[in-house]
């Protein structure tokens, strides 16, 4: 079976379903804006990761069916499976289930802003602009939004003699 590549909001979503008892999508926990949720979830919807059911709860409605009511999404099989999540795990105690991996996507400019951003030393606008091709103001705006909006990733920054204002991931 090929290995299904996920966005990380199509991540974050489906590990926090998952990590669920009754793997519901609704609440979704991931900082999206606008029609991104809808947006992810058709996504999800056409690949068999999550599936239409009728909702329990008013609070969880995805959309309103005329004939069905009120509809919800949940994690199928195949989501569970893609995120590496077997009946075995299910079946140890919380503490001890390791969390899911979220899957990105190799050798992307994101992964190598985030590894300079992870070094010792961080980075400063330049380098990463020399390493990824960006121009200085998309550095700051995929910082600010990819990272630090979507990914929840906290950034730092201090001024280094000799080398100018550095950037790093907190941890």
């Amino acid at each position: 079976m090929p290995q299904i590549q996920l966005s990380d909001a199509q991540a974050v979503i489906l590990s926090t379903a998952c990590a669920r008892e009754d793997g519901a999508i609704f609440p979704v926990t991931a900082n999206l804006k606008g029609g991104a949720v809808g947006n992810v979830c058709k996504s999800l919807l056409r690949r068999g990761l999550i599936e239409e059911i009728p909702a329990p709860d008013l609070n969880t409605v995805y959309r309103h069916d005329e004939e069905r009511g009120p509809i919800t999404l949940r994690a199928t099989p195949l989501a569970y499976s893609t995120l590496g999540i077997t009946d075995e795990q299910e079946e140890t105690p919380l503490a001890e289930t390791p969390p899911a991996p979220v899957l990105r996507r190799k050798g992307t400019k994101q992964e190598t802003l985030i590894e300079m951003l992870r070094t010792e030393g961080g980075a400063t606008i330049d380098e990463i602009a020399a390493a990824t091709g960006w121009q200085a103001h998309t550095v700051r705006g995929a910082m600010s939004g990819a990272l630090k909006k979507k990914l929840g990733l906290t950034i730092t920054s201090k001024k280094v003699e000799g080398r100018g204002r550095c950037y790093r991931i907190a941890e």
